[in-house]
């Protein structure tokens, strides 16, 4: 039973209304004692007489009562009531923990009523306002008659309608037909939710919420109903209780539970109970009162109304009132229902504003309201409530169905057989969760064992079963005489199909109860007659009640309604587009937007599946084609969904009607429309569900992702998960994700064959509860990545769990952040990831641990005992371990176990211990054991916490260690790393003669005999003391390995620097030396530069600095030579035959021009110096010009750099100067005036020099002085003057002085402000000119112009211009330009708004003296004219015409033309000239077409339009040209009999070598003659 049988706690009722009972008794203590003395023995009073104090002996006299029992305690507190003018909230508990009753049959229990004490005078004051007649205790006594009356009067109502008598009744009654849904009751699955999370899913219906799931202690719990009802108490506050459920749960079935478990007594706290149901609220048109909707809709009290009513009002907190089913109500529910204002017992008002004000505690305050509804609608009034409860009916689970199942199936020998038939099928399991759906599986399923024992085939999909159900039904009528199905469905087809309009009819009028009037008697008597329908009485005023009827649930409604659209002739395919949706039913204002219909949609999905095609063509009368055509309708709609944007819960009920369908093909393409990845937040997911969308994922051929955030499930949805063959991701983030999830899902794991990624996230899996799913992943040999952060693991199995991912060949990740692992977990978890052979790495950093894997494991030996000179040849481990413990608060303490671990490894690559505690004393023990730990690419000892002395450490390592090949350390950064030689720089090598961990006596070896890397010591950044500098330098002077040493940004000083030049020649490796930013002063840097002389190794040195007068540091450097091999360059090459550069670098100082004159001075003398850097320096025009002047002293330079530093317009002229002053200089190059680089050559042989002033403001005023520069200077290569500011006149004066420089160079003047006008002068300059080849220009964005000159006769002259925007008057002077340039060769012109007038224009003015001349026209109106026109064009050039290309795609025009050319005959101008009739003036034009052309020999067009005329005037004189030798037609419309014609042409060109006909359409019957044309081609080569 769902509760159980305690009676109401007396104790905590006293207990809690005892202060404020002694209180007032303390007044009275008197009339007390006399009372007393009725209901105790005398004896017991006699104590009392020693108490002095009024509160102490009243409150003793009240434990002498409780303790004579409750039946006398009960009786006292009635009395007292009775005679005593009490507080109200006094009397209320009393009452209630004594319960009310008819006091004056008391003398049962000995109480003399004559002989009550007097009352003292205003002790009941308040009872003497009635008349004399009537005393006040006999209007209370009247009341409550009254009330326990009408209490009984309910009782009886509840038990006749719910309870035992129903019961008796329908037991007796189902001996002759059948109860749809009617079964004993078994307690359901009740779970506290979170009212908050609800109100997101019901402001956005059935939708999703992104987001965070709800923490743990807001997760549902599961819950009994006696529960909801224990925080009962006298407060006058309003408790609502909300209960959601799916339909089909339970929720009406459980509500009559309860009024017929209060009616046996079992919730003593509430005195009244009354329960409506919306379907009948429904109905009701007018304004009730409080009163009314009490009474005339539930029960009317038999006598005094008014009396019951005020009781009913003074004990509200002890009256429950429930409403079922507000999901069914048809009218609003929102805040404007509440009254306005505040309401009065007498106002009249509807449903919704009596539901919403009683919710609000505005009408009976205290009192508890219990709704219930589908998970749609909780309207925003109800979370404003003081005190509101929310839980979700679940239904059952599997111990609840073996529960029911076990009643049903009592009296049958085959209960066990049923019980094990479910058992044994998930699908029917799940389905089974909904009580409604057990029930009706149970129907099935009794039907087909009573008829076949053995052999059992149950229905698929919920339509199946409701369709299997009204068979069985109808089948148990006819007894043992029932004939087929088919004929018992011919029998009662008309009144199924009249309870179809009944039932479509009232869900698209918002009606769930029917009166008699609205149902056809033959339909009323079929379907009371099989329990489809159900009678009760309708009561909608005081007045008699009326029979209402309403199917016996609201899911077998939408099904018959469903079945109306699939049998009704009346219901096109339109009608049923429309009636098929996904759409939400609610508005967020919770307004009613569509019919009832919450299965309808499955319902519809389930008809249209073959099983149910027979079914449906009986009942309709059609044949088959009818129906399936109403089914491809419903299937269609399906698959549009699909393609929509569906949120989670849209699509699981998307899944259900694909379920429901069984037609795999559908759900295979729905499968593939929801984009592979399925995402659910937020909402519950029942194994029905996970059901449905386990037949869609497993119908696809594509592998999916399966995403479960926040969303609630139990553990049997899992199991249907193990059937699941096509996930590839799946992945659960949620606090209720515990060790019993985990242990339920490592169960369903092994049946997901494809899954890849599993993620467990956010949970409250422990240690337990991660051994069991590593259990079981081990099995699933395909996963490669599992991630549990964010969980509860604290101290995991670390060796057994890391044994089982070992037999992972796969597995790439793990990742267990979020932990809060144990730092003995953590050092645990390294010594395993190393001992695991296909661990390839262990991340920690704080929270975050993951764990990677590189294959299949045993590749690699594990052995520290093995030597290098023990091994008979050169093995490359296959295995590299990445260790990092990063921010975990090691110490010194841990460093032995740290060593420990890194020793037992061969194979480590990298090793990050930074953002610990370490200290000195814990990295000094781990540098000592540093030879002995292979590390082969980094250890990061960064953050911690070390001091001078243990940066002296570090450096000593570079001794200790062979393997290691830099230390970088940074005492302000917190830096402190080393990094070792790679294996993979020594692969060539021949195998090493040095054990592997080096030991004393084999540190040092000669340079000639093993080669050794070169080593570098970075310390920088660490602002060091004169005490610590000291220390350094005694480890460093012991460092003659290194080849590169960094101290940068140090302070060393001028003393600090003078320290380390001491021992610098001792370091006879060293290649590289900086000191940036370290206090140098200028002095020093001389004193550096000088020491290029005297230190032999020294090859390059850099003085960098920012400071006004003095360097803030130095950088020397003694680089490598530069070679393809590093190895070969360091090693192999002999310093004898190898010249090493030098190079010095002084950066950011500033220095003058005597500083300058010095620094040449010293750098002269030093040999082998190739390159000098002065950036940055603020160098002025006389430092440069005296820097220049030293040039030619610099015998081995090869690059000066000058970079940032501001030039002068005369100091870029000077740096151009240069090429005069040294006959080295190969280029120089000077970018936007403050970066200047000089190239030198090897010697002053004659070679030609390149000159760049870019972006350096050079206009008109300084072309006079660079071109005497130029002029001077013979070989030029290039000049570029880009993106300077000369501008047309600069141009101008330019080009005046281009004809005195004798040299062949590209001359580069782009993006120099050139207008149309500065583009005429230098054609004009072209033309002219004798030394330039070629011109390009183009006014765009690109602002290019470009001149190539020549000093020796070149035949090409080649003018390209481009988007010049040419208006009228400029092409007017650029054809008067054109006629002077008779040496031009090749004319290009692109878009540059010439317009076909003006295209003639320009042929008529292109002409040459001698040769071929090529021309080039690029406009938008090449692709609109015809070929008729272009070839009119064509022949106004000049010459003849031995190429004609039109590409209409490229808007491209071109000619060929050959000078001279024959002049024209006087008689054939004349005659051209005088035609005026059209036939006469077609013949001239072929005529001057065939003259012009007689020297063609390329015709190619693409992209053009050939009409007939212009396909014959092809045909008849081009093709036919006797020097054509390529002819090309590409991309082209022609008419059909175009193509015929040209094929035929074809025939007569004797000449063509190459013919390209390429994306021409082609018909069948047009190849075979071109075939034949081609063997009439005697000359042809090439066919494309």
């Amino acid at each position: 039973p769902p509760f159980q049988n305690d009676d109401l706690d007396m104790e905590a009722a006293v207990a809690s209304a005892r202060p404020q009972l002694v209180e007032f008794l303390s007044h009275h203590l008197g009339w007390l004692l006399t009372t007393s003395r009725h209901f105790l023995p005398g004896m017991a009073l006699n104590g009392l007489d020693g108490i002095t104090d009024h509160r102490e002996k009243v409150s003793v006299l009240l434990d002498l009562l409780e303790k004579a029992g409750p039946a006398t305690w009960k009786q006292f507190a009635q009395y007292l009531c009775m005679e005593c003018d009490l507080p109200l909230d006094l009397e209320i508990l009393l009452i209630s923990s004594a319960g009310e009753g008819n006091f004056s049959q008391k003398q049962e229990a000995g109480t003399d009523v004559s002989a009550r004490p007097s009352v003292p005078k205003g002790f009941t004051g308040r009872r003497r306002h009635r008349s004399s007649s009537v005393s006040d205790k006999d209007v209370k006594q009247q009341r409550l008659d009254s009330a326990e009356k009408y209490r009984h009067l309910l009782i009886d109502s509840i038990r006749q309608r719910y309870g035992s008598r129903r019961a008796a009744g329908a037991a007796a009654q189902e001996q002759t037909q059948p109860l749809a849904f009617s079964q004993a009751f078994v307690n359901l699955v009740i779970r506290h939710s979170k009212a908050s999370h609800l109100k997101e899913r019901m402001d956005k219906p059935r939708q999703d919420v992104a987001g965070a799931p709800e923490p743990e202690e807001c997760a549902d719990t599961a819950v009994k109903v006696s529960d909801l009802f224990c925080s009962v108490v006298p407060s006058g506050t309003t408790k609502v209780i909300f209960l959601f459920g799916k339909p089909g749960t339970g929720k009406t079935m459980l509500m009559h539970r309860i009024c017929q478990k209060w009616a046996e007594g079992v919730l003593p706290q509430f005195l009244f109970t009354f329960l409506f149901e919306f379907r009948q609220l429904n109905l009701l048109k007018r304004k009730l009162t409080l009163k009314e909707l009490l009474f005339d809709l539930f029960l009317q009290p038999e006598d005094s109304p008014d009396a019951v009513f005020q009781n009913l009002l003074e004990n509200a907190w002890r009256t429950l009132i429930i409403f079922d089913g507000l999901d069914e109500f048809a009218g609003n529910m929102d805040l404007s229902s509440s009254s306005k204002g505040g309401p009065t017992l007498t106002s009249r008002m509807s449903i919704s504003e009596l539901f919403v004000d009683l919710c609000h505690g505005k009408l009976l305050p205290g009192c508890t309201v219990l709704v219930t509804s589908r998970p749609k609608r909780l309207p925003n009034f109800l979370l404003n409530t003081v005190e509101f409860l929310l839980a979700e009916i679940w239904g059952f689970d599997h111990e609840k169905v073996e529960e029911y199942v076990s009643h049903y199936f009592n009296q049958y020998s085959f209960k066990e057989q049923a019980i094990a038939h479910l058992k044994n099928n998930t699908k029917l399991l799940s389905m089974c969760l909904i009580p409604a759906l057990c029930y009706v599986v149970c129907v099935c399923l009794e039907y087909l064992l009573l008829k076949h024992q053995r052999s059992v085939e149950l229905p698929q999909t919920m339509t199946q079963f409701y369709i299997k159900m009204l068979l069985i039904f109808i089948n148990k009528q006819q007894g043992e005489h029932a004939d087929g199905e088919a004929t018992q469905l011919n029998c009662n087809k008309k009144a199924i199909l009249g309870l179809c309009d009944l039932a479509l009819k009232g869900l698209e009028d918002k009606k769930l109860v029917f009166y008699v009037g609205d149902i056809p008697e033959h339909v009323k008597e079929f379907a009371s007659l099989h329990g489809l329908l159900t009678v009760f009485e309708v009561k909608t005023s005081g007045t008699c009640p009326e029979a209402g009827y309403a199917f016996v649930h609201l899911s077998l409604q939408e099904f018959f309604a469903a079945l109306c659209l699939m049998v009704s002739r009346r219901v096109d395919k339109n009608y049923l587009k429309k009636k098929f949706s996904l759409k939400s039913k609610w508005t967020l204002k919770n307004e009613a937007k569509t019919e009832f219909m919450e299965s309808f949609h499955i319902f519809l999905s389930g008809l249209s599946s073959k099983e149910c095609r027979t079914f449906l063509m009986l009942l309709a009368e059609q044949d088959e084609a009818w129906v399936q055509d109403k089914q491809d309708t419903i299937l269609q709609s399906l698959k549009k969904l699909a393609a929509t944007h569906l949120t989670g819960p849209k699509v699981i009920e998307l899944c259900h009607c694909t379920f429901e369908t069984q037609d795999l093909k559908v759900a295979q393409h729905i499968g593939s429309l929801l984009n592979f990845k399925y995402e659910f937040k937020n909402f519950r997911l029942t194994p029905l569900d996970m059901s449905a969308l386990v037949f869609v994922i497993n119908s696809g051929q594509d592998l999916t992702y399966l995403d479960f955030a926040g969303c609630l499930m139990d553990i049997d949805s899992l199991e249907v998960l193990a059937g699941c063959n096509n996930i590839e991701h799946l992945s659960f983030h949620s606090r209720r994700c515990g060790d019993d999830f985990a242990s339920a899902l490592s169960k369903s794991l092994r049946g997901m064959g494809s899954l890849k990624k599993l993620e467990l996230t956010g949970g409250s899996i422990t240690a337990e509860g991660m051994t069991n799913l590593v259990q079981a992943s081990s099995q699933c040999l395909q996963l490669e990545e599992i991630n549990l952060q964010d969980n509860r693991i604290r101290d995991p199995e670390v060796k057994r769990v890391m044994d089982l991912f070992s037999r992972m060949e796969k597995l790439k990740k793990i990742d267990l952040s979020n932990n809060d692992l144990s730092l003995n977990a953590v050092l645990i978890l390294a010594k395993e990831v190393i001992a695991c052979q296909n661990a390839a790495e262990l991340c920690v950093r704080k929270d975050t641990v993951m764990i990677y894997f590189s294959g299949p494991s045993g590749k690699v030996p594990r052995s520290l005992d093995l030597r290098w000179e023990e091994r008979k040849e050169h093995v490359i481990p296959t295995r590299h371990v990445k260790l990092c413990l990063q921010d975990r608060s090691l110490s010194s303490q841990h460093a032995k176990e740290i060593v420990a671990i890194l020793q037992s490894c061969p194979c480590l690559s990298e090793v990050d211990l930074s953002g610990n505690k370490l200290g000195d004393e814990g990295c000094s023990c781990l540098l000592e054991s540093l030879p002995w730990i292979p590390i082969s690419k980094q250890l990061d000892l960064s953050q911690n916490c070390l001091s001078v002395n243990g940066i002296c450490s570090l450096l000593k390592s570079v001794n200790t260690c062979q393997k290691m090949m830099e230390v970088q350390v940074s005492l302000c950064h917190e830096t402190a790393v080393l990094r070792f030689t790679e294996n993979r720089e020594f692969a060539s090598l021949p195998p090493r003669e040095e054990p592997v961990f080096s030991t004393d006596d084999q540190q040092y070896r000669e340079e000639n005999q093993t080669p050794t890397a070169s080593k570098k010591i970075r310390l920088t950044d660490s602002h060091f003391q004169a005490s610590d500098l000291e220390k350094l330098y005694a480890v460093l002077k012991e460092c003659s390995s290194i080849s590169e040493l960094d101290l940068s940004n140090n302070y060393l000083g001028d003393k600090g620097l003078l320290q380390l030049f001491q021992f610098l020649p001792n370091l006879k490796m060293l290649s590289s030396l900086k000191l940036n930013d370290n206090q140098i002063s200028l002095n020093s840097v001389f004193f550096l530069a000088q020491s290029l002389s005297t230190l032999e190794h020294i090859k390059r040195m850099n003085l960098s600095g920012n400071n006004i007068s003095t360097t803030h540091g130095v950088n020397c450097s003694f680089p490598r030579v530069r070679s393809t091999s590093r190895w070969r360059s360091s090693f192999l090459a002999h310093p004898k035959h190898v010249a090493a550069g030098r190079c010095f670098r002084l950066r950011d100082c500033r220095v003058g021009p005597e500083d300058v004159t010095r620094l040449c001075q010293i750098l002269a003398q030093c040999p082998q110096l190739t390159e000098i850097d002065l950036s940055g320096n603020s160098l002025s025009d006389q430092s440069i010009e005296r820097l220049l002047s030293f040039l030619p002293y610099l015998c081995h330079l090869t690059l000066l750099s000058i970079r940032n530093n501001t030039f002068s317009p005369r100091c870029t002229v000077l740096l151009i100067n240069s090429i005069n002053l040294c006959g080295r200089i190969r280029m120089v190059e000077v970018r936007s005036s403050e970066n200047a680089f000089l190239h030198l050559g090897a010697s002053v042989r004659s070679q030609k020099t390149s000159c760049r002033l870019t972006d350096c403001a050079i206009g008109q005023g300084q072309i006079d002085e660079l071109c005497r520069v130029l002029e001077q200077r013979g070989w030029l290569a290039e000049v570029d003057l880009s993106r300077n500011q000369l501008g047309d006149e600069g141009l101008r004066c330019f080009l005046d002085r281009l004809h005195r420089v004798p040299v062949t160079c590209s001359l580069n003047l782009s993006h120099n402000r050139i207008s149309q006008d500065g583009v005429l002068h230098l054609i004009n300059a072209f033309a002219t000119s004798g030394n330039t080849a070629e011109v390009q220009v183009s006014l765009c964005s690109k602002a290019t112009l470009i001149i190539k000159l020549t000093s020796r006769d070149d035949p090409r002259k080649i003018l390209r211009l481009a988007e010049c925007n040419f208006q009228p008057e400029h092409l007017e002077k650029l054809c008067l330009l054109l006629e002077k340039c008779t040496g031009l060769t090749e004319y290009i012109s692109s878009n540059n708004n010439v317009t076909v007038q003006a295209a003639e224009r320009l042929l008529h003015s292109l002409r040459k003296n001698l040769g071929l001349l090529k021309m080039s026209i690029e406009e938008p109106w090449v692709c609109k004219e015809s070929v008729t026109n272009l070839l009119e064009l064509a022949v106004q050039a000049c010459g003849n015409i031995t190429e004609i290309t039109i590409c209409k795609d490229k808007t491209l025009f071109q000619l060929g033309v050959r000078f001279p050319h024959c002049l024209e005959k006087v008689e054939s101008v004349v005659s051209r000239l005088n035609l005026y009739k059209p036939e006469i003036k077609h013949a001239c034009f072929y005529q001057r077409v065939r003259e012009k052309c007689a020297q063609l020999q390329e015709l190619r067009w693409s992209h053009v339009e050939l009409h007939d005329d212009e396909a014959e005037m092809l045909v008849k004189i081009l093709l036919p040209l006797p020097e054509l030798k390529k002819f090309g037609l590409t991309s082209s419309s022609i008419m059909p009999t175009g193509i015929d014609y040209l094929i035929m042409g074809l025939q007569n060109c004797q000449a063509i070598e190459e013919l390209n006909l390429g994306h021409m359409k082609l018909s069948g019957a047009a190849i075979p003659k071109l075939v034949l044309a081609l063997c009439d081609m005697p000359s042809l080569k090439r066919l494309m």
